[in-house]
């Protein structure tokens, strides 16, 4: 005998339900911000399952809901860089626990002194929470400009990429991203390594 459905399928549930009424929504556009800067700030949203749906159905407006997606992070971003900044102190490890280990946050903090524009431009893509490095980035007192520009880089590739597949693979752009989500992440993170290295080396 079964409890029905498990927390992990009730929450894809409620995120299914969520997505078909945001799509034929006029709250569409300020619903995808909102969800996206959740995202960023706390909530463990899987943003691409709101917004590939969107895209498919609103084609003509994919390079918007990207943009939208981009900007929803971005905000979220700078209010978690300005709480590492300014309250890390008081509150810091109530939020690293929220979302992470303090084993993880000081490897997080490591990496930001010392190589922290890639860091932010690869986190992104590697399985490392992204509240965790605008925590770090704050704490650190690391350069706010670079933070943001890393992370601007970062989520732009990931929310353009995903309205260029939907662009070239229409309605299957969901099961392909679910197939090679992971293979992509590696590709575009030994890219970054790439890029970087080189610029280590050239400078």
């Amino acid at each position: 005998m079964t409890d029905g459905p498990s927390r992990p399928q009730r929450g894809l549930a409620r995120i299914k339900q969520l997505t078909i009424r945001l799509i034929y929504s006029r709250h569409a556009f300020w619903g995808l911000g909102v969800a996206s800067f959740l995202e960023s700030i706390l909530i463990p949203i899987p943003l691409e399952a709101l917004l590939i749906p969107l895209m498919q159905a609103r084609r003509s407006q994919i390079f918007l809901l990207s943009t939208i997606a981009l900007l929803g992070c971005l905000v979220g971003a700078s209010v978690g860089y300005f709480v590492g900044y300014f309250v890390f102190d008081a509150i810091g490890q109530q939020l690293v626990e929220m979302v992470s280990t303090p084993e993880q946050f000081e490897q997080v903090r490591r990496r930001m002194e010392e190589d922290g524009f890639w860091f932010i431009l690869s986190v992104g893509v590697i399985p490392v929470p992204f509240q965790i490095a605008m925590l770090a980035a704050g704490a650190t007192s690391y350069s706010f400009f670079l933070f943001m520009l890393a992370s601007a880089l970062s989520r732009a590739l990931r929310y353009y990429g995903l309205g260029l597949l939907v662009l070239i693979t229409g309605n299957r752009a969901q099961a392909i991203f679910e197939r090679h989500k992971v293979s992509a992440a590696i590709v575009i993170t030994v890219v970054v390594l790439i890029i970087w290295g080189w610029s280590v080396l050239s400078g």
